[in-house]
């Protein structure tokens, strides 16, 4: 149960995108213009209010793999919820554990029983003040800070490189396909609840459209405890949402 308790203390420490003011402007916002375009361009994002997601989850970890439903809530501008509910008998537990979390614009909170309620802070609650929904491009005035950086190779594929710093040092790694202009990767260092710094790494993958809008079906999270694949299975744009869900009860 020590196992289990350690890999759902950094569930849900997932990075996020950022905003940015762009430096070098000219290519860095060739981009950024390319990646709007390619995601239904920027008239049609900006119709786009909120968004439900349901799939299912898998978490692989050295306690065994545990999986589930779950659903995702987002809402202009940052809000967001995730609800996701896990069978811990799989590696031997007592059942199923709901976890969630959620993030109200200003405060956030991990709901998990194992842990306790727990307020997020530091680089984590930065990240998802900078998440501007649906895409972090779309903010204005952000004070986050964008440079391009040389291209890399990864795997025998090379991709553009976009490096988002905040005002607090924290900074988040993008990856974009140079074929499609799309998010494929991010790298960032998160924080650990048990202690200390470790990187975090985010797959986009599966995009189809919804409503006119590229929506990555399948999401890969991984950092050094574990491994979580999020794979969708329906997502709905525009539907209305109480702010209530996103306000810890």
């Amino acid at each position: 149960m020590k196992k289990i308790a350690a890999v759902l203390a950094v569930l849900f420490l997932i990075p996020a995108a950022a905003g940015l003011r762009a430096q070098a402007a000219d290519t860095v916002q060739s981009v950024i213009d390319k990646h709007l375009a390619a995601m239904g361009g920027r008239e049609a994002l900006m119709k786009i209010t909120s968004r439900k997601s349901t799939g299912t989850v898998s978490i692989s970890s050295p306690a065994g793999d545990l999986t589930g439903p779950i659903e995702l809530y987002s809402k202009t501008p940052t809000k967001s919820r995730a609800i996701l509910s896990l069978d811990l008998a799989a590696v031997g537990g007592p059942g199923m554990l709901t976890i969630e979390q959620i993030f109200d614009g200003v405060t956030g909170w991990s709901l998990n029983p194992m842990q306790g309620d727990q307020e997020i802070t530091g680089a984590q609650l930065e990240n998802m003040r900078g998440n501007f929904f649906p895409s972090p491009f779309l903010q204005k005035d952000s004070p986050d800070k964008a440079e391009l950086l040389p291209r890399e190779t990864v795997a025998g594929k090379q991709w553009i490189v976009m490096k988002i710093t905040r005002p607090s040092g924290n900074f988040v790694t993008l990856y974009f396909d140079p074929a499609t202009y799309l998010l494929a990767r991010s790298v960032t260092l998160i924080d650990n609840p048990m202690g200390g710094t470790m990187q975090q790494s985010g797959e986009s993958q599966d995009y189809r459209t919804v409503d006119g809008i590229k929506v990555p079906f399948t999401i890969i999270n991984s950092n050094e405890l574990q491994t979580l694949t999020i794979k969708l299975t329906k997502v709905e744009q525009n539907v209305a949402i109480d702010d209530a869900m996103f306000k810890k009860k």
